[in-house]
């Protein structure tokens, strides 16, 4: 009897294992905005420390198409969860309302949002896009935001040729001339042309939140109806993804090899020079260094909503709390260091 007690006690223990093992094995799509880069590398260290494995989840990363790309996948639950640009988000609850999608961690505090030109081609400032050829991807969350850039900066858009260009040929048109800027994300556009051979002293990246726009930029966006059921897992994705932008900000190098072991066509140092650019600018502000990542300024929200009002037409009354929710943040947000 003892035996036989013995091996049911063995047996209750590799069922409870093989529980464990199942729970710490959950499968989580994660549906990023571009291609992998530099600033992704923080979801790629998350998975090589351990910290998504620490939190029971098996992350797998897809690579996106544009910072507007994420928001159809995860409100229609093809992805449970997804990183995109919030102000893309405002729009896409406003023309599809009770879509079940929500932004619940922010990412780029300062959105990487620019027109970045050539001054041999004559723009330095945002002025100097009139009477230009400006290149612009469709769906790029950049030109997404320009109307209220322009506006912001007092920029008249009819004194600028628009020039609808795709992701892969934006920046070899800058380079070679056939338009004077762009927009895209500042560390993406800017880097992309240095490898072109376009002198760095001859590239000018306008920031367009330095000149009056008071939007936010990407922020880890989920499925409602997910989150709903599986809370505590969407917590400690957070708490890895907090994790791994700690990892990367202590070691920008680490963080490129991360992204290049996936991506061996990159290159580590340029890659590392992106992230570098992104965790200055973007993920590391004031505002972060004194309240914790992740979250918002309710009232900075409120001021963003208006100014994406003055270009755009809502059709339903702006509501922020369909577009932020913070309940899935620690208080006091997530420390960077």
């Amino acid at each position: 009897m003892k035996h036989l007690s013995l091996n049911a006690l063995a047996f209750a223990a590799a069922t409870l294992i093989g529980t464990v093992a199942v729970q710490a094995d959950t499968k989580v799509p994660f549906a990023l905005d571009w291609k992998f880069e530099g600033p992704s590398a923080a979801y790629f260290a998350a998975i090589d420390n351990g910290h998504f494995d620490a939190a029971g989840l098996d992350v797998e990363i897809s690579a996106g198409k544009g910072s507007l790309d994420a928001i159809p996948k995860v409100a229609t639950g093809a992805f449970p969860i997804g990183f995109a640009d919030i102000n893309s988000l405002i729009k896409f609850l406003d023309q599809n309302p009770g879509a079940p999608v929500t932004a619940i961690m922010m990412i780029y505090d300062k959105p990487p949002f620019a027109v970045v030109g050539r001054k041999s081609l004559g723009v330095s400032a945002p002025g100097d896009l009139e009477g230009k050829v400006l290149g612009a991807p469709p769906p790029d969350g950049a030109w997404a935001q320009f109307p209220a850039f322009a506006k912001a900066a007092g920029i008249d858009m009819s004194k600028i040729t628009v020039e609808p260009v795709g992701f892969p040929t934006r920046e070899p048109m800058l380079a070679e001339g056939e338009v004077a800027a762009v927009t895209g994300f500042s560390f993406s556009s800017f880097l992309n042309l240095v490898r072109l051979g376009v002198p760095e002293d001859d590239i000018s990246t306008i920031l367009m939140a330095d000149h009056g726009l008071a939007l936010y930029g990407n922020a880890i966006i989920v499925n409602t109806d997910f989150a709903a059921e599986n809370a505590d897992l969407v917590k400690g994705f957070l708490g890895a993804v907090a994790q791994g932008w700690t990892d990367v900000i202590a070691d920008p190098e680490m963080g490129a090899k991360a992204v290049i072991a996936r991506n061996p066509a990159g290159d580590v140092a340029l890659e590392q020079r992106r992230l570098q650019l992104a965790i200055d600018a973007n993920v590391v502000t004031d505002y972060t260094k004194a309240n914790g990542m992740g979250g918002i300024d309710p009232a900075r929200l409120s001021a963003a909503i208006a100014q994406i009002g003055e270009n755009y037409d809502f059709q339903n009354a702006p509501d922020a709390a369909l577009y932020f929710d913070p309940s899935f943040l620690p208080e006091g947000n997530f420390t960077l260091n």
